[in-house]
Protein backbone atom coordinates (compact mmCIF):
# COMPACT_ATOMS: atom_id res chain seq x y z
CA UNK A 1 0.00 0.00 0.00
CA UNK A 2 1.38 3.39 -1.02
CA UNK A 3 0.96 6.58 0.94
CA UNK A 4 1.40 10.26 0.09
CA UNK A 5 3.22 12.67 2.36
CA UNK A 6 1.32 15.78 3.51
CA UNK A 7 3.59 17.88 1.28
CA UNK A 8 2.79 15.78 -1.78
CA UNK A 9 -0.89 16.01 -1.06
CA UNK A 10 -0.68 19.75 -0.66
CA UNK A 11 1.16 20.12 -3.98
CA UNK A 12 -1.46 17.99 -5.74
CA UNK A 13 -4.28 20.09 -4.32
CA UNK A 14 -2.50 23.29 -5.32
CA UNK A 15 -2.02 22.00 -8.87
CA UNK A 16 -5.72 21.23 -9.19
CA UNK A 17 -6.62 24.68 -7.90
CA UNK A 18 -4.53 26.55 -10.46
CA UNK A 19 -4.84 24.19 -13.43
CA UNK A 20 -6.91 25.71 -16.23
CA UNK A 21 -10.43 24.44 -16.55
CA UNK A 22 -11.10 22.33 -19.62
CA UNK A 23 -12.09 24.50 -22.58
CA UNK A 24 -15.75 24.41 -23.56
CA UNK A 25 -16.88 25.22 -27.06
CA UNK A 26 -20.47 26.34 -27.02
CA UNK A 27 -22.70 24.27 -29.25
CA UNK A 28 -25.26 25.70 -31.62
CA UNK A 29 -27.99 24.37 -29.34
CA UNK A 30 -26.56 26.38 -26.41
CA UNK A 31 -26.02 29.55 -28.45
CA UNK A 32 -26.53 32.30 -27.42
CA UNK A 33 -25.82 32.22 -23.71
CA UNK A 34 -24.87 35.92 -23.46
CA UNK A 35 -25.45 39.19 -25.34
CA UNK A 36 -24.35 39.50 -28.96
CA UNK A 37 -22.66 42.64 -30.32
CA UNK A 38 -23.02 43.87 -33.87
CA UNK A 39 -20.57 46.54 -35.01
CA UNK A 40 -21.93 49.23 -37.35
CA UNK A 41 -19.40 51.01 -39.62
CA UNK A 42 -21.16 54.39 -39.35
CA UNK A 43 -22.14 56.82 -36.63
CA UNK A 44 -25.59 56.97 -35.01
CA UNK A 45 -28.56 58.43 -36.91
CA UNK A 46 -27.27 57.41 -40.34
CA UNK A 47 -30.03 55.45 -42.08
CA UNK A 48 -27.91 52.27 -42.14
CA UNK A 49 -27.52 52.55 -38.37
CA UNK A 50 -31.26 53.05 -37.97
CA UNK A 51 -32.23 49.88 -39.84
CA UNK A 52 -29.65 47.75 -38.00
CA UNK A 53 -30.93 48.97 -34.63
CA UNK A 54 -34.41 47.78 -35.59
CA UNK A 55 -32.92 44.44 -36.62
CA UNK A 56 -30.93 44.21 -33.37
CA UNK A 57 -34.00 44.67 -31.20
CA UNK A 58 -36.05 42.07 -33.07
CA UNK A 59 -33.23 39.52 -33.44
CA UNK A 60 -32.49 39.85 -29.73
CA UNK A 61 -36.05 38.92 -28.90
CA UNK A 62 -35.95 35.96 -31.29
CA UNK A 63 -32.69 34.61 -29.84
CA UNK A 64 -33.57 35.41 -26.24
CA UNK A 65 -30.46 37.54 -25.58
CA UNK A 66 -29.80 41.23 -26.22
CA UNK A 67 -28.12 42.28 -29.46
CA UNK A 68 -26.00 45.33 -28.69
CA UNK A 69 -25.24 47.86 -31.45
CA UNK A 70 -21.76 49.36 -31.34
CA UNK A 71 -20.92 52.22 -33.71
CA UNK A 72 -17.35 52.37 -35.01
CA UNK A 73 -17.33 54.97 -37.80
CA UNK A 74 -14.28 55.99 -39.78
CA UNK A 75 -12.07 54.93 -42.63
CA UNK A 76 -15.07 54.31 -44.91
CA UNK A 77 -15.90 51.26 -42.82
CA UNK A 78 -12.32 50.01 -42.54
CA UNK A 79 -12.02 50.84 -38.82
CA UNK A 80 -15.06 48.73 -37.95
CA UNK A 81 -13.86 45.85 -40.14
CA UNK A 82 -10.35 45.94 -38.68
CA UNK A 83 -11.76 45.94 -35.14
CA UNK A 84 -13.97 42.91 -35.75
CA UNK A 85 -11.23 41.04 -37.62
CA UNK A 86 -8.86 41.59 -34.68
CA UNK A 87 -11.30 40.87 -31.86
CA UNK A 88 -13.99 38.46 -33.04
CA UNK A 89 -13.74 34.84 -31.96
CA UNK A 90 -15.43 32.20 -34.13
CA UNK A 91 -18.32 31.96 -31.67
CA UNK A 92 -20.97 34.28 -33.15
CA UNK A 93 -20.86 36.89 -30.39
CA UNK A 94 -19.17 39.69 -32.33
CA UNK A 95 -20.76 40.43 -35.71
CA UNK A 96 -20.17 43.08 -38.37
CA UNK A 97 -22.71 44.93 -40.45
CA UNK A 98 -20.62 44.77 -43.62
CA UNK A 99 -21.04 47.36 -46.36
CA UNK A 100 -19.47 47.59 -49.80
CA UNK A 101 -16.69 50.07 -48.89
CA UNK A 102 -15.27 47.40 -46.56
CA UNK A 103 -14.59 45.32 -49.69
CA UNK A 104 -13.37 48.36 -51.61
CA UNK A 105 -10.83 49.89 -49.21
CA UNK A 106 -8.33 46.96 -49.42
CA UNK A 107 -8.18 47.53 -53.17
CA UNK A 108 -7.17 51.14 -52.54
CA UNK A 109 -4.82 50.90 -49.55
CA UNK A 110 -3.20 48.41 -47.19
CA UNK A 111 -5.58 47.15 -44.48
CA UNK A 112 -5.26 44.85 -41.47
CA UNK A 113 -8.18 42.72 -42.61
CA UNK A 114 -9.19 40.64 -45.61
CA UNK A 115 -12.94 40.91 -46.27
CA UNK A 116 -13.17 37.37 -47.67
CA UNK A 117 -10.66 35.45 -45.54
CA UNK A 118 -11.53 37.04 -42.18
CA UNK A 119 -15.33 37.10 -42.33
CA UNK A 120 -17.96 34.39 -42.57
CA UNK A 121 -21.04 35.64 -44.45
CA UNK A 122 -24.30 35.11 -42.54
CA UNK A 123 -27.01 36.89 -44.53
CA UNK A 124 -27.43 39.61 -47.16
CA UNK A 125 -30.19 41.99 -46.10
CA UNK A 126 -30.48 44.57 -48.85
CA UNK A 127 -29.03 47.61 -50.49
CA UNK A 128 -29.04 51.35 -50.01
CA UNK A 129 -30.71 53.96 -52.13
CA UNK A 130 -28.01 56.61 -52.50
CA UNK A 131 -28.63 60.16 -53.61
CA UNK A 132 -27.27 63.67 -53.71
CA UNK A 133 -29.20 66.42 -51.91
CA UNK A 134 -28.85 70.18 -51.57
CA UNK A 135 -30.68 72.72 -49.44
CA UNK A 136 -34.29 73.31 -50.46
CA UNK A 137 -33.67 76.94 -51.44
CA UNK A 138 -30.34 76.20 -53.14
CA UNK A 139 -29.76 77.70 -56.61
CA UNK A 140 -28.85 74.17 -57.73
CA UNK A 141 -32.20 72.97 -59.04
CA UNK A 142 -30.77 70.26 -61.31
CA UNK A 143 -27.43 68.51 -61.86
CA UNK A 144 -26.71 70.78 -64.84
CA UNK A 145 -26.65 73.74 -62.44
CA UNK A 146 -23.97 72.01 -60.37
CA UNK A 147 -21.79 71.37 -63.44
CA UNK A 148 -22.21 74.96 -64.67
CA UNK A 149 -21.13 76.27 -61.26
CA UNK A 150 -18.19 73.86 -61.06
CA UNK A 151 -16.92 74.85 -64.50
CA UNK A 152 -17.05 78.52 -63.57
CA UNK A 153 -15.66 77.94 -60.07
CA UNK A 154 -13.17 75.03 -60.08
CA UNK A 155 -13.04 73.20 -56.74
CA UNK A 156 -15.60 75.44 -55.04
CA UNK A 157 -18.55 73.05 -55.17
CA UNK A 158 -18.40 71.19 -51.86
CA UNK A 159 -20.06 67.95 -50.84
CA UNK A 160 -19.92 65.71 -47.79
CA UNK A 161 -20.02 61.92 -47.40
CA UNK A 162 -19.12 59.51 -44.60
CA UNK A 163 -15.68 58.82 -46.09
CA UNK A 164 -13.39 59.12 -49.13
CA UNK A 165 -13.62 55.44 -50.08
CA UNK A 166 -17.39 55.14 -49.83
CA UNK A 167 -19.60 54.45 -52.83
CA UNK A 168 -20.88 58.02 -52.43
CA UNK A 169 -17.46 59.67 -52.71
CA UNK A 170 -16.18 57.35 -55.45
CA UNK A 171 -19.31 58.14 -57.48
CA UNK A 172 -18.85 61.90 -57.10
CA UNK A 173 -15.18 61.79 -58.05
CA UNK A 174 -16.00 59.60 -61.06
CA UNK A 175 -18.74 62.01 -62.15
CA UNK A 176 -16.37 64.97 -61.75
CA UNK A 177 -13.70 63.29 -63.87
CA UNK A 178 -16.13 62.34 -66.63
CA UNK A 179 -17.54 65.91 -66.67
CA UNK A 180 -14.11 67.56 -66.63
CA UNK A 181 -14.75 69.50 -63.39
CA UNK A 182 -13.41 69.59 -59.84
CA UNK A 183 -15.41 69.17 -56.63
CA UNK A 184 -14.18 69.49 -53.05
CA UNK A 185 -14.95 66.58 -50.76
CA UNK A 186 -15.57 67.22 -47.05
CA UNK A 187 -15.60 63.86 -45.22
CA UNK A 188 -17.89 63.66 -42.21
CA UNK A 189 -19.90 61.22 -40.12
CA UNK A 190 -23.06 61.44 -42.20
CA UNK A 191 -26.59 61.40 -40.85
CA UNK A 192 -27.46 64.37 -38.68
CA UNK A 193 -24.00 65.91 -39.05
CA UNK A 194 -24.20 65.90 -42.85
CA UNK A 195 -27.73 67.28 -42.85
CA UNK A 196 -26.71 70.08 -40.49
CA UNK A 197 -23.74 70.91 -42.71
CA UNK A 198 -26.00 71.32 -45.76
CA UNK A 199 -28.80 73.19 -43.98
CA UNK A 200 -26.26 75.45 -42.28
CA UNK A 201 -24.65 76.36 -45.59
CA UNK A 202 -21.28 74.83 -44.67
CA UNK A 203 -21.30 72.55 -47.75
CA UNK A 204 -23.37 72.62 -50.90
CA UNK A 205 -24.45 68.99 -50.95
CA UNK A 206 -24.56 65.67 -49.15
CA UNK A 207 -24.39 62.28 -50.88
CA UNK A 208 -25.75 59.51 -48.71
CA UNK A 209 -28.50 56.97 -48.09
CA UNK A 210 -31.85 58.57 -47.25
CA UNK A 211 -31.36 59.96 -43.77
CA UNK A 212 -32.43 63.03 -45.76
CA UNK A 213 -35.77 61.50 -46.87
CA UNK A 214 -38.04 63.35 -44.38
CA UNK A 215 -36.38 66.67 -45.27
CA UNK A 216 -36.80 66.07 -49.01
CA UNK A 217 -40.47 65.32 -48.33
CA UNK A 218 -40.85 68.57 -46.36
CA UNK A 219 -39.04 70.66 -48.98
CA UNK A 220 -36.13 71.58 -46.70
CA UNK A 221 -33.83 69.61 -49.02
CA UNK A 222 -33.86 68.90 -52.75
CA UNK A 223 -32.86 65.54 -54.24
CA UNK A 224 -30.84 66.03 -57.45
CA UNK A 225 -29.88 62.50 -58.49
CA UNK A 226 -29.71 58.85 -57.46
CA UNK A 227 -26.67 56.57 -57.78
CA UNK A 228 -28.79 53.45 -58.22
CA UNK A 229 -29.47 51.67 -61.49
CA UNK A 230 -33.21 52.37 -61.44
CA UNK A 231 -35.33 55.32 -60.37
CA UNK A 232 -36.98 55.16 -56.98
CA UNK A 233 -40.72 54.60 -56.73
CA UNK A 234 -40.72 57.16 -53.92
CA UNK A 235 -39.03 59.86 -56.05
CA UNK A 236 -39.98 58.90 -59.61
CA UNK A 237 -39.02 62.28 -61.10
CA UNK A 238 -35.41 62.13 -59.86
CA UNK A 239 -32.94 60.86 -62.49
CA UNK A 240 -30.25 58.25 -61.98
CA UNK A 241 -26.68 59.20 -62.82
CA UNK A 242 -26.77 56.89 -65.85
CA UNK A 243 -29.69 58.95 -67.13
CA UNK A 244 -27.51 62.03 -66.58
CA UNK A 245 -24.99 60.59 -69.03
CA UNK A 246 -22.52 58.73 -66.81
CA UNK A 247 -21.35 55.20 -67.59
CA UNK A 248 -21.62 53.74 -64.11
CA UNK A 249 -24.24 52.90 -61.54
CA UNK A 250 -23.36 52.25 -57.93
CA UNK A 251 -25.02 49.41 -56.09
CA UNK A 252 -24.45 49.24 -52.34
CA UNK A 253 -25.38 45.87 -50.81
CA UNK A 254 -25.04 45.23 -47.09
CA UNK A 255 -25.33 42.25 -44.79
CA UNK A 256 -24.12 40.58 -41.61
CA UNK A 257 -20.91 38.57 -41.17
CA UNK A 258 -19.26 36.70 -38.30
CA UNK A 259 -15.66 35.60 -37.77
CA UNK A 260 -14.40 33.06 -40.27
CA UNK A 261 -14.49 29.59 -38.73
CA UNK A 262 -17.72 30.09 -36.79
CA UNK A 263 -19.66 26.85 -36.24
CA UNK A 264 -22.06 26.40 -39.19
CA UNK A 265 -24.84 25.61 -36.70
CA UNK A 266 -24.33 29.00 -35.02
CA UNK A 267 -24.20 30.73 -38.41
CA UNK A 268 -27.51 29.07 -39.30
CA UNK A 269 -29.07 30.15 -36.02
CA UNK A 270 -28.01 33.75 -36.67
CA UNK A 271 -29.17 33.59 -40.27
CA UNK A 272 -32.57 32.22 -39.32
CA UNK A 273 -33.11 34.94 -36.68
CA UNK A 274 -32.24 37.73 -39.12
CA UNK A 275 -34.36 36.07 -41.82
CA UNK A 276 -37.41 36.09 -39.52
CA UNK A 277 -36.70 39.74 -38.63
CA UNK A 278 -36.40 40.59 -42.35
CA UNK A 279 -40.15 39.99 -42.72
CA UNK A 280 -41.14 41.73 -39.48
CA UNK A 281 -43.57 44.63 -40.13
CA UNK A 282 -41.32 47.10 -38.27
CA UNK A 283 -38.35 46.18 -40.48
CA UNK A 284 -40.44 46.42 -43.66
CA UNK A 285 -41.73 49.82 -42.53
CA UNK A 286 -38.17 51.06 -41.95
CA UNK A 287 -37.05 49.83 -45.39
CA UNK A 288 -39.92 51.77 -46.91
CA UNK A 289 -39.35 54.93 -44.86
CA UNK A 290 -35.69 55.20 -45.88
CA UNK A 291 -36.13 53.67 -49.35
CA UNK A 292 -33.83 50.72 -48.71
CA UNK A 293 -33.70 48.04 -51.38
CA UNK A 294 -35.02 44.74 -50.00
CA UNK A 295 -32.57 42.08 -51.16
CA UNK A 296 -32.29 38.82 -49.24
CA UNK A 297 -29.62 36.18 -49.83
CA UNK A 298 -29.05 33.04 -47.71
CA UNK A 299 -25.64 32.07 -46.34
CA UNK A 300 -24.39 29.75 -49.10
CA UNK A 301 -25.43 32.11 -51.88
CA UNK A 302 -24.07 35.12 -49.99
CA UNK A 303 -20.72 33.33 -49.59
CA UNK A 304 -20.37 33.04 -53.38
CA UNK A 305 -21.64 36.59 -53.85
CA UNK A 306 -18.98 38.22 -51.65
CA UNK A 307 -16.14 36.43 -53.44
CA UNK A 308 -17.33 37.88 -56.75
CA UNK A 309 -18.10 41.27 -55.15
CA UNK A 310 -14.57 41.48 -53.76
CA UNK A 311 -13.03 40.65 -57.14
CA UNK A 312 -15.35 43.12 -58.92
CA UNK A 313 -14.43 45.93 -56.52
CA UNK A 314 -10.71 45.36 -57.06
CA UNK A 315 -11.21 45.43 -60.82
CA UNK A 316 -13.43 48.52 -60.67
CA UNK A 317 -10.96 50.50 -58.56
CA UNK A 318 -8.17 49.63 -61.00
CA UNK A 319 -10.35 50.61 -63.97
CA UNK A 320 -11.32 53.94 -62.36
CA UNK A 321 -7.72 54.72 -61.37
CA UNK A 322 -8.28 54.46 -57.59
CA UNK A 323 -6.40 51.20 -56.92
CA UNK A 324 -3.26 51.16 -54.77
CA UNK A 325 -0.09 51.00 -56.81
CA UNK A 326 2.17 48.91 -54.55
Amino acid sequence: MTSRTPVAGLLAALFLAVAPAPSHSETAAEFPSKPITIVIPTGPSVSGDIIMRVYAEIVGKILGKPVIVENRPGGSGALAAAYVAANAKPDGYLLLNITIPIYRVPAMQKTSYDPVKDFQPVILLGGYTLGGVVKGDSPFKAWKDVLDFARANPGRFTYTTVGPHTTNAIAMETMARESGVQFSHVPGKGGGEGIAAVLGGHVHAMVESPAWAPLVASGEMRLLFLLNQERSKKWPDVPTIRELGYRYTFDSPYGVVAARGTDPGIVKKLHDAFRIAYDDPRVIETYDKFDFVRRYMPTAEYEKFVVKLNADEQAAMARLGFAKTN
